[in-house]
Formats: C-alpha cells, structure tokens, sequence
C-alpha cells in the first residue's frame, strides 16, 4: 500500500468556479439543515475535478469555510481515502490494486511494468508528463483480477502484456477501452463456468 504525499508546490489560493460551486450547492441542499458538513468527502471531489484531478491544502481550507467546520476535519476526510490526490497527477492516473485477490493474480507484475515503463517511484509523474501510478487498496472487482483504474475507468483481467500495450496506446495517443481484456461481459467465472449449479462445469 503506498503512503499518500502532499504536494511540496502549493498554490497560495483555490475557490470553486461557478459551475463547482452550482453543483456543490445542490448537493448540500440534499442534507438536512445541521447536516451540511456531511457533504464534505462530493465537495473534496468537486475541487479536485476542477483542479486536474488532485486537491491542494488551500481548497481544503476553502471547503472547510464553504461547509463551516474545522479545516482539520476536511484535512482528515483528504488524507484518509485514496480517492484523494494530494500532489499533482498525471493525465492518465493509474491505481493497481495490489489488495490480496488481484495479488494473487499477479498484480505485482502489474506494478512492476509500471515501475519500468512510467516511473520507477509512485506518484511520480512519466517524463513526457502524460502518466503517473500509485498502489490502492480494493476496487471491487476482484472476480476479474488482476485490475487498475485508470482515471474514472476499470481495466480487469490484465496481464503484464496486456498493461504494456495499454501504456503504448496512451503514448501514442490511441484511445484506450476500458473494460475486460479476456472479453468478459461482466464478472460472470471462466469458461462459462457455473459451479454451484453444474457439477460437469466444476
């Protein structure tokens, strides 16, 4: 699991733009009068769609005002998930799940194309600024292991050849299909395989 680092470059002010702050609005007006602080983890997104994809301190601290609580509290909500980018990203972010289904399906080779194909460090950005990776914790789709998210999409049933072709798409600046790479329509097992209903199958 990586450690989550804050940005060393830091800007000295962030507010919501009009579109940001519309959204923010409506999503606060779902809560109960008492209750708007609870919005703080949409509102922590919100910035960081509108700040390519991370979060400085400064819109932590604007938040903490725009929802009137303690900036520790947003601090704390920030540094707690991994869905929370707290230093400059790349324009295709990749999270390989290293959680223990997707390892032992090789996720780890999976880690090690990124070491040598990106950068060898997480969340160091490529040196041609397009991709940077980080290790997280379960994304839900262990059936298709090994996986990674890769901005808003799941790529599932990968391989070390497979992530390699997909890196060579995005420098190339090919678009990249999300979904199973063995074909998969969902999470349904191999081989059509229904064990707890088919004894042939088994």
């Amino acid at each position: 699991m990586s450690i989550k680092k804050i940005s060393k470059e830091q800007p000295e002010n962030f507010q919501f733009d009009n579109k940001s702050i519309e959204i923010a609005k409506k999503i606060i007006s779902n809560y109960p009068e008492g209750k708007q602080q609870s919005a703080v983890m949409a509102l922590l997104y919100i910035a960081q769609r509108q700040n390519n994809n991370w979060i400085p301190l400064a819109a932590m601290k604007y938040i903490a005002k725009f929802l009137k609580m303690p900036y520790i509290k947003v601090y704390e909500v920030a540094t707690f998930y991994t869905m929370y980018n707290l230093a400059p990203v790349g324009e295709y972010f990749f999270q390989v799940c290293t959680t223990t289904p997707c390892m032992l399906r090789g996720a780890y080779k999976l880690v090690d194309v990124c070491k040598s194909k990106i950068s060898k460090d997480e969340n160091k950005i490529s040196s041609d600024g397009k991709i940077s990776w980080m290790e997280v914790e379960c994304l839900g789709a262990c059936v298709n292991a090994p996986m990674l998210q890769i901005n808003d999409n799941y790529f599932e049933d990968l391989d070390q050849k497979k992530l390699e072709q997909i890196i060579v798409n995005i420098q190339k600046g090919h678009k990249i299909q999300p979904g199973s790479y063995k074909g998969r329509k969902s999470s349904e097992p191999e081989n059509n395989r229904i064990t707890l209903m088919d004894g042939k199958n088994a």
